[in-house]
């Protein structure tokens, strides 16, 4: 399994999903991970991942030199993507243990890790009857086109390019692998209708640990007593992240604070970048990194997730459902979840909505949201099927004795 970061701890919404596969593929086959560590913090959890797994390889990843070694893709056809994970140390390793090892599977998570295994650099000499099995999770290359859209001048071109270049390439491993899978239904007919595929791709939904995210009685709150809370979550150097918290602020917030001046609102989450870092102020609280983000939820009044770039599913939701707490979103952030509003989320399109609903959830109503929106990822979003699901699809892959 090719992993472009490291899966654990799954503390982030790419992190969370690839943690599963590896535990699921580890319990049925002889498990050999490769992955970058871009955090200096996740090197000391690499013996918890050499616990369940035959062999780890995990690769520095400094995110400036990174980019800096994508920049002389822009002479090419290639993505950027691909040019800022690359590392030769990695393709070594692969080739050797393809040598060394009956590898009868491959998993690659995040298509950029794809390059390591495919075209002239996979040779079925070395891989014989080797299945080889690609997890997208999101439509990345659309990510990079509401980059653009949110752009002018030369990062807006390099945004689209990378939003074409990325799709030519997504399409191209997507035919010559032997599986594509998709975060949700919806998002792999997304890529069949912007790929120009003639097969729907499969799709494996994420889940979320309804027994971990579960209210507790004894857990104590980490926010002053007697105040209101709103909270975020997510890694707050995400730039859809910061996007969605600063129009929060900026569009929504004021016009909260007129009907509740006692209100607070929390953004949690690691690696808060500067124009996060200026937003905290007397009723706008940044807390940086949290050991567990479970109180921070629990004892919020609503759980917010205003995204205006998104694709896929939004774990902070999922989260924030099955910790029974009144959840209000936009349309992006709602993708792929399926819900019913106002039964077990909140929806609202713009920043008038948004006010209303986040005002009325702080004054008491919609009381029976929370319970409803735990009980409906319980039923819908457990991550006990979906990795029985994922390893259905590797039924042609014979586990070593």
């Amino acid at each position: 399994m090719l992993c472009h970061r490291i899966p654990y701890p799954p503390d982030k919404g790419d992190k969370i999903r690839s943690y599963q596969w590896v535990r699921a593929l580890a319990e049925c086959c002889r498990l050999y991970l490769v992955a970058f560590v871009d955090d200096p913090r996740d090197w000391e959890y690499a013996p918890r991942l050499r616990e369940f797994c035959a062999e780890v390889y995990l690769v520095p990843l400094k995110p400036y030199l990174a980019r800096l070694r994508g920049l002389p893709a822009l002479a090419t056809t290639a993505p950027i993507t691909t040019a800022y994970y690359r590392d030769k140390r990695i393709a070594v390793w692969v080739e050797e243990l393809l040598k060394r090892r009956p590898i009868k599977g491959i998993v690659v998570y995040s298509s950029a890790m794809a390059q390591y295994v495919s075209g002239h650099c996979f040779k079925r000499s070395m891989a014989e009857n080797c299945r080889r099995i690609i997890d997208f999770v999101d439509v990345d290359s659309d990510k990079w086109r509401q980059y653009a859209s949110q752009r002018r001048g030369a990062m807006a071109w390099i945004y689209r390019r990378e939003a074409k270049r990325l799709l030519t390439y997504d399409t191209a491993i997507a035919q010559e692998f032997d599986l594509s899978i998709f975060v949700s239904q919806a998002e792999a007919a997304f890529f069949r209708k912007v790929a120009g595929l003639e097969i729907e791709p499969h799709f494996v939904t994420n889940g979320v640990d309804h027994l971990y995210f579960s209210p507790d009685p004894t857990r104590a709150s980490p926010y002053p007593s007697g105040r209101a809370v709103v909270v975020f979550t997510g890694a707050m150097n995400y730039w859809p992240n910061v996007d969605a918290v600063c129009w929060f602020t900026a569009q929504v917030w004021p016009s909260v604070r007129e009907q509740m001046p006692n209100a607070l609102f929390y953004i949690v989450g690691s690696h808060p970048d500067a124009k996060i870092m200026a937003l905290a102020s007397d009723d706008i609280v940044v807390t940086g990194r949290v050991a567990d983000v479970r109180p921070y939820l629990q004892h919020a009044a609503a759980v917010i997730a205003p995204m205006r770039i998104a694709r896929g599913i939004q774990n902070k939701v999922l989260e924030g459902m099955a910790m029974a707490r009144p959840v209000i979103l936009s349309s992006a952030g709602f993708t792929g979840i399926g819900a019913s509003d106002e039964k077990c989320v909140l929806l609202a399109e713009n920043a008038a909505e948004f006010a209303k609903r986040t005002s009325e959830v702080l004054l008491g109503s919609h009381a029976k949201v929370g319970k409803a929106a735990r009980d409906f990822v319980i039923k819908y979003f457990d991550w006990e099927q979906s990795k029985k699901h994922f390893v259905s699809m590797l039924t042609d892959i014979t586990p070593d004795s």
